[in-house]
Parts: structure tokens; sequence; C-alpha cells
């Protein structure tokens, strides 16, 4: 993969992630209290769900963050992984099958960028790496 290529799938999913995130911190409080709804009838308790929905913002933004700037690119890339397979998880559990395609993009963003790592030239990572 050359390394514009990269980059801009970089910028594609860190904005995805970094807009996820930064939407739902100023309604924090309301965002929890709609995904806790929205497992009531689901297996997973509401002492799960809802540390997880304080969680799930605050991540988005901080992986979002880190992708933009290009710091911490495969760390960032394996949470961003993690987190949508959580999501997945979840989106099965409440039956919601058409948020799953867009998980899955990002699921597959996430591995492409990750297996090419090789061309993350234009990032801080690599700035803080010449040091």
């Amino acid at each position: 993969m050359n390394t514009t290529s990269f980059l801009l799938l970089r910028l594609a999913i860190g904005a995805s992630m970094f807009g996820h995130g930064l939407v739902r911190l100023p309604k924090l409080s309301g965002f929890s209290n709609w995904m806790v709804t929205s497992f009531e009838k689901s297996i997973l308790s509401a002492a799960i769900v809802k540390p997880f929905s304080y969680t799930l913002p605050l991540a988005e933004f901080a992986i979002g963050l880190l992708l933009i700037l290009g710091l911490f690119t495969r760390p960032a890339l394996i949470a961003g992984s993690i987190v949508m397979i959580m999501l997945i998880l979840g989106t099965t559990l409440i039956e919601n099958w058409d948020a799953l395609t867009s998980q899955f993009i990002h699921v597959a963003f996430f591995a492409i960028l990750l297996h090419y790592a090789a061309s993350n030239t234009c990032a801080l990572d690599n700035a803080l790496l010449k040091k």
C-alpha cells in the first residue's frame, strides 16, 4: 500500500471514531441512558452496559484523535478493533442487524491498516522515533 493511501484510510477511520466520540461526549448521560434502554431485553445487565456506555465515547474520541495524529498508531488500531468487536457482540445481542455492516467495515479498515502499518510514514509516530 502506498503511503498516501494509508494516510487517507487512517484519517478516514480516525475521523469516524473521533466524530462518534465527539458528538457523544457533551450528551454522555443521555447516550448512556439510550444504550441502557437498548439493552433492557438483552442478556446483558445494566451493571455491565452502563459503565461501557460511559467508556465508549471516551475510547472512540481517544482512538480517533490518535489515528488522526498518527500517534501510537498500531496500539490505536488494535484498540479500535477491540472496541468494534465489543460493539459487534452487543449489536448481535440486541439483534440490531442493520448496524453490523458499519461495524464490520470499521473492523476491516482497522485490520487493513494494521496489516500495512509499515506504510504509516506521515505520522507523529515517525517524528517521535527519530529522536
